[in-house]
């Protein structure tokens, strides 16, 4: 029999921590082995079913030989399309979980502080005015536009949230949530206005930017965007202590010695950064943020220095998942991932809340 000690409050063997981290470890395992696989069937599903995937990959090392034809499908199409989902799952996925440990509310993903919302106005405003912009600056930021407008719009919002939130060198969450809620439906309306003056060639453009795409992913987009995304994963693990002590309180997180008012201007700066980046080169996607950290909690337990990395493994897996069903349920066209991910993520998140009702109203 189970000992009383050993028992959780509805009454099921507790998973002593210990436990818990051998079996986030196994998963991690489990799922670095399953984004290989994935990574595998994204560079030979397409158009070109015959493509000879890894006999390109080493012809562009240097250790095989393949046709130029696979090289240009392989390593210029495909393989940066697939690098750009793993990453941008991989920053949606940990940039949910930091905000979840923020709020210390399951509930709670990335567009809470108005990255998203900023970096949709700003695309939106470089797709419809662009024209309108001096001849010098426009060919400086060139094909860049829209993605640099994207990611300048999520860091103003944020740092505008911030200010407002943060009072006598306090940061308040409870006032970035509303104040969140606020900013993105002033920066929604005011995308509303600059959509309404749009013609038709650049409605068609906003569409399906606003629902998100990996197709336009090129080598150059991922070196302008793909190093700060890199960093914000690197970063995250860091803050995985202060979140877990930040679970029982910001006075009990205090007397362990965080320093809570860094913690939250590292968090949310990071979070900025990482999904202004991704808003920038795939533009809007839903629900990764919010299904990735919530199933991995279910499976492995809350604490964040395996929930980060195991995070980072699943959203990537599950955006590159939603890229090859975007490029089969309509083939030769192709569905925004956004849809996709809404689809997938949407049932699965109503049946995550049905599940813990009863937690949730208690």
């Amino acid at each position: 029999m189970v000992a009383l000690s050993q028992m959780d409050e509805g009454g099921a063997p507790a998973i002593r921590p210990g436990d818990r981290r051998a079996r986030a470890r196994g998963l991690r395992a489990g799922l670095a082995v399953l984004l290989g696989f994935v990574m595998l069937v994204s560079l030979g599903w397409g158009a070109a079913d015959d493509t000879r995937v890894l006999a390109a990959i080493g012809a562009r090392l240097g250790l095989a030989e393949a046709s130029l034809r696979d090289i240009t499908i392989i390593w210029d199409i495909r393989m940066p399309r697939m690098v750009t989902a793993a990453l941008v799952g991989a920053s949606l996925a940990v940039a949910g979980a930091v905000m979840q440990g923020l709020f210390r509310n399951p509930l709670a993903d990335p567009g809470l502080v108005g990255v998203s919302a900023g970096a949709g106005l700003g695309a939106v405003a470089a797709i419809v005015l662009g024209g309108f912009l001096p001849a010098a600056l426009a060919a400086f930021t060139g094909a860049y536009l829209v993605s640099f407008a994207a990611f300048l719009g999520g860091w103003a919002s944020v740092i505008v949230l911030y200010r407002i939130a943060t009072r006598g060198g306090h940061t308040s969450v409870a006032t970035m949530l509303l104040a969140g809620i606020a900013l993105g439906a002033l920066t929604g309306a005011l995308t509303g206005f600059i959509v309404y003056r749009a013609n038709d060639d650049q409605l068609r453009d906003l569409t399906f930017w606003g629902m998100g795409s990996v197709a336009g992913a090129t080598w150059a987009k991922l070196v302008a965007a793909g190093p700060i995304i890199a960093c914000a994963l690197v970063a995250a693990p860091f803050l995985a202590r202060g979140l877990d002590a930040l679970s029982l309180g910001e006075p009990v997180a205090a007397h362990m010695g965080i320093h809570v008012q860094k913690l939250k201007r590292i968090a949310v700066l990071t979070v900025a950064a990482s999904v202004g980046a991704s808003v920038a080169i795939t533009g809007g996607i839903g629900f990764v943020g919010i299904v990735v950290p919530h199933l991995l909690r279910l499976v492995q337990g809350p604490e964040h220095r395996t929930l980060l990395p195991n995070a980072a493994l699943l959203g990537a897996i599950l955006l590159l998942i939603a890229d090859i069903i975007s490029r089969t349920v309509v083939a030769p066209a192709e569905l925004p991932i956004g849809i996709v991910t809404a689809t997938l993520g949407g049932p699965f998140f109503l049946w995550i809340l049905l599940r813990n009702r009863a937690i949730l109203e208690s």
